[in-house]
């Protein structure tokens, strides 16, 4: 709106609630239309992400992920293996390899999950791709 001495006050509302206020003198009325033009629009941090979510059904990806215990204690899972494998047969062969003991739990959500005691993420991965399992660029490795 226009103040008494033909000053133009905009006041914008940024995203974060915090408002902005602007005040231009008379003469640069054209200076206001330009601003306007350079306001970026709103940025989506997470856009990425959720792209990368909806082509995950397109690619089947093992996730291997470590899970703190208490103490120095660890377990590592392993989820997404295809259900034609045996999963008690490659739950044995990586207790052997590893020195290690484990057990496969049947989730509700992700199916059939292998857990192992330690932090064996790389382990299991090196394993997986040597067995002729999995690609390597089919396995996403999480943890800290």
């Amino acid at each position: 709106f226009h103040s008494p001495d033909n000053q133009i006050l905009e006041t914008l509302i940024l995203e974060s609630g915090l408002s902005l206020s602007v005040v231009y003198p008379p003469d640069q009325q054209s200076f206001m239309s330009e601003l306007d033009s350079q306001v970026p629009t709103a940025f989506d941090p997470f856009a990425d992400a959720n792209a990368e979510d909806s082509g995950a059904g397109t690619k089947e990806y093992v996730h291997i992920r470590v899970q703190q215990r208490n103490g120095r204690k660890s377990l590592t899972t392993v989820q997404g293996l295809k259900k034609e494998y045996s999963y008690s047969k490659i739950l044995k062969d990586l207790k052997k390899e590893f020195c290690c003991n484990g057990t496969v739990v049947q989730d509700s959500e992700l199916g059939q999950v292998i857990q192992l005691q330690g932090d064996q993420r790389k382990n299991v991965s090196t394993f997986l791709v040597q067995a002729g399992l999995v690609k390597k660029d089919n396995i996403k490795i999480h943890g800290f």
